[in-house]
C-alpha cells in the first residue's frame, strides 16, 4: 500500500537569504538567481500530482510556487509563514551574537518574536491538516519553519529542527512507513 508523501519546497534565493539575514515577516523578493532556481523546480517536481498545494503567505514562497508551475492551485496557509524573528528581523546571526553571546534560535527564540514552541504549534496545526487530508501535498515555505515542521513530523520537539538544514529552492519529502502512524523523512535535500 502506498502512503501519501508531503513534498516540502523552500523558496528561491533572496538578497537576505544570500547574506544570512533573518527573513521572517519581511517580504523580500527573489533574486534573478532565485527566480531561475524556482523555474528549475518545475522539472524537479515533474510527475508530482498533489491533492493540494499550500504556500506560505510570503511573496518569496508564493512566487517560487508560481514560477515552478503550481501557483494556480495554491492555497495560502498563514501557519506556513516563516519564524517571526521579532527584534532580530533583518539581522544576521553573527550580528546577534555580538550583543547576545551564545544565542541560539531554536533554544532562545527571538525577543518580540516567536520561540520554537510557538513555531512548533503552527507546525502541529499543519500536520493535523495533513493527516486529516491523508493525500499527497506540495508545500512552499521557508527554511526555519520547514525545519520545525520536519521535526514535529518525526515526533521530535520543535527545537529538533536545528538538526536539519535547507538550501534555497530545495525539495524534501516526508512520508509514512508501514502505516499512517510511523512518519519518516523520505528524502532531505539540505546542503
Amino acid at each position: 500500500m502506498a502512503y501519501p508523501e508531503i513534498t516540502l519546497v523552500r523558496h528561491g534565493e533572496t538578497e537576505w537569504s544570500l547574506s544570512g539575514r533573518h527573513t521572517g515577516r519581511s517580504d523580500i523578493p527573489l533574486t534573478a538567481k532565485g527566480e531561475e532556481a524556482a523555474r528549475g523546480l518545475a522539472s524537479r517536481l515533474a510527475g508530482i500530482t498533489p491533492a493540494a498545494v499550500w504556500s506560505s503567505p510570503s511573496g518569496r514562497a508564493r512566487n517560487t510556487c508560481a514560477l515552478s508551475g503550481f501557483g494556480a492551485n495554491a492555497v495560502i496557509k498563514d501557519d506556513l509563514a516563516e519564524w517571526d524573528y521579532g527584534d532580530y528581523e533583518g539581522i544576521t546571526t553573527k550580528e546577534i551574537l555580538k550583543s547576545r553571546p551564545g544565542w541560539q534560535l531554536f533554544r532562545d527564540g527571538c525577543p518580540n518574536g516567536e520561540t520554537a514552541t510557538t513555531t512548533g504549534a503552527r507546525a502541529d496545526r499543519i500536520i493535523a491538516e495533513l493527516r486529516t487530508l491523508n493525500a499527497p501535498v506540495l508545500i512552499f515555505s521557508s527554511s526555519h519553519f520547514l525545519r520545525v515542521l520536519a521535526a514535529r513530523w518525526l515526533g521530535l520537539p520543535p527545537e529538533g529542527g536545528e538538526k536539519f538544514v535547507l538550501d534555497t529552492a530545495s525539495v524534501s519529502v516526508l512520508g509514512y512507513e508501514h502505516d499512517l502512524t510511523e512518519p519518516v523523512i523520505r528524502r532531505w535535500n539540505g546542503r
